[in-house]
This record gives C-alpha cells, structure tokens and sequence, in this order.
C-alpha cells in the first residue's frame, strides 16, 4: 500500500508492481444542476478528478445510483446514466458495471480505477517551502448553485457553470505532468481553504493566498451578498476558522474561499522555476488558470489571505 487511510489523500495507491499501481476512488452526491443528463456528466467529471490529482490515469469505473423509481419517470436515470457514460467515453474510461438502489433521494456518482507509475504518484502534502500555488478553475460553483435553486441565476451563468463543472481536469494534469510538481490535490466540498489546509497539515509550512489573485466565477460575489452561500460553506468555515489568517479587508473572502465547490479544478503546487511556464501551457490550452499563491515556512501551519 502506497497510500491508505494512515496518510488519507484524494485516492488510494496500491502497488501492483515495479511500473504500475493502482488507484481507487468513489465520489457520488445529490444534483447540482436541474439537468438530468449534465448532472450526469459532472458526477462523472467530479468522480474521475481524484485519479487526475494523482498525476494518474483512470481506465475503469462503476456507476453507484439511488434512484427514487416511485415518484420519478424512468427516462430521467436514463439520461443522467448517458450522460456519465458520454463523460466516461470522452476521458477514455470503460464502463464495466454499477450497482443501484431504490432511495427516497436521487444520487449517482462512480467507484473509479486508474493507474499510475510507483515513484510519480503525486500526493496532496508533498509541497515544498517556495513552491508557487497554480489554480486550474475558478472557484464560485457553491454559491451558484444555490442561487441556481433559488431561480436567480442568470441563464448565461448557469451554462457557464454547467459546463464549467462538467468539464475535465485530464487535460490539466497531463500538463502538470511535463513539469516539477511536488503536490496537487482538487477542490471540491471543503472549499479552496479546506483543500489547502489539508495540503499543509502536518508539514510545517504554511499558504500564503493573494486574494486578487484567485478567479472567482462572475456573479458569485454578489450572490454571496445577498446571502445565497450553501451550509457546507459554514461548515467549513467552523471546522477550520482557527487556522487562517485574514490579512486582507474584506470579510467576504472567507465566505468565497470556504464555498464548497462541485467538481472544482486543480490546485497544484509548483516549484517556482517552473511554475510560469506551466502557467502558460494551462492557458494555451484554454485552461483558465492563475497563479494566486506560495508557500512558506511556518510551523504554525495556516493559511494566510492577503
């Protein structure tokens, strides 16, 4: 075992032999989007994420569906199950099978296998004091989301985010593979200060965060203003509000920082030397991508907003 629960990441490693091991993951939740075949799509794109931070490659995945068959038209599973297999198709993955279960609640996600190299596995906490912080997508999806449920979200921003969602971090881990990268790890539910302190946990070193430096999806601010922020945001907020700095003078940073994100991008740690020209392969790529910190030495391990 390379890695297990001792050392808990985005995936499990497993050590098959001296070029291959094994990567395992399972993500599945309820809709974010009204869409039934979209969901689909960003359920599978949010399931194979893990195996991408990894600096790995996913080959199998199963589906996992609670479906409540009693109150919702067949048709609608359909869909959704098109539409994770469409995503499965475009990242190369096979479909070997699923398991489904008859639920008050809809969800559906994969158990996704993937492999990679031993000695190139990338884990979350191996960033080194100097290294440059890369963001592949911007952050906002919680907040608007809720305002998607809510009926506010303009059509233009829930397409934008719809597809934003949807949309692979394959590409961005194929590039972060032709540089020196000592860490990456995704950003999803517990928002982007939640992925990094656990990136920093245990490491002696500590994030730095330059704020006007982070993209945030268009309208997500103001929606924040107007109180459509998710609980989850909350929730991250209280678990880990001992161990940031707000140096900044804006207090709605936290609330866009801590937002849950669905199937977010990558946040990958750099060495500096390498760091812009990584940089530019992600945008010419059309990734849109920042630069938005560094890390640093500090045993006191916390994530700084300037």
């Amino acid at each position: 075992m390379i890695i297990g629960l001792e050392e808990p990441d985005d995936a499990g490693v497993y050590k098959i032999s001296d070029e291959i091991a094994l990567i395992q993951t399972v993500d599945f939740f309820t809709p974010v989007v009204d869409d039934p075949y979209w969901f689909g799509q960003i359920a599978a794109a949010n399931a194979l994420s893990d195996v991408y931070a990894m600096g790995g490659t996913p080959k199998l995945a199963m589906n996992l569906v609670a479906f409540p068959s009693k109150e919702m038209d067949i048709a609608i599973l359909q869909d959704i199950l098109k539409g994770g297999m469409d995503k499965l198709k475009e990242a190369g993955v096979i479909l070997i099978g699923g398991h489904s279960v008859e639920d008050k609640e809809l969800k559906y996600g994969l158990s996704v296998t993937g492999f990679v190299h031993p000695e190139r596995v990338i884990t979350k906490r191996g960033l080194k004091e100097g290294d440059l912080l890369i963001l592949t997508k911007p952050i906002g999806t919680g907040i608007i989301n809720t305002a998607i449920k809510g009926g506010i979200a303009s059509e233009k921003t829930v397409i934008y985010v719809t597809k934003l969602m949807a949309e692979l971090n394959r590409k961005a881990s194929e590039i972060m593979l032709r540089f020196n990268v000592h860490a990456c790890t995704d950003i999803t539910g517990f928002g982007l200060i939640g992925h990094m302190e656990e990136m920093i946990y245990g490491t002696g070193l500590s994030i730095v965060i330059n704020s006007k430096d982070v993209p945030v999806i268009a309208e997500a601010r103001r929606y924040a203003e107007m109180g459509l922020v998710p609980a989850g945001t909350y929730k991250n907020m209280d678990f880990w509000k001992d161990r940031v700095k707000l140096e900044a003078k804006d207090e709605l940073l936290l609330i866009l920082f801590f937002d849950p994100q669905t199937s977010g991008g990558l946040l990958i740690a750099s060495d500096r030397k390498d760091a812009y020209s990584l940089l530019e392969d992600l945008k010419k790529e059309g990734i849109e991508a920042s630069i938005i910190g560094e890390v640093i030495k500090s045993k006191e391990e916390v994530v700084i907003i300037k």
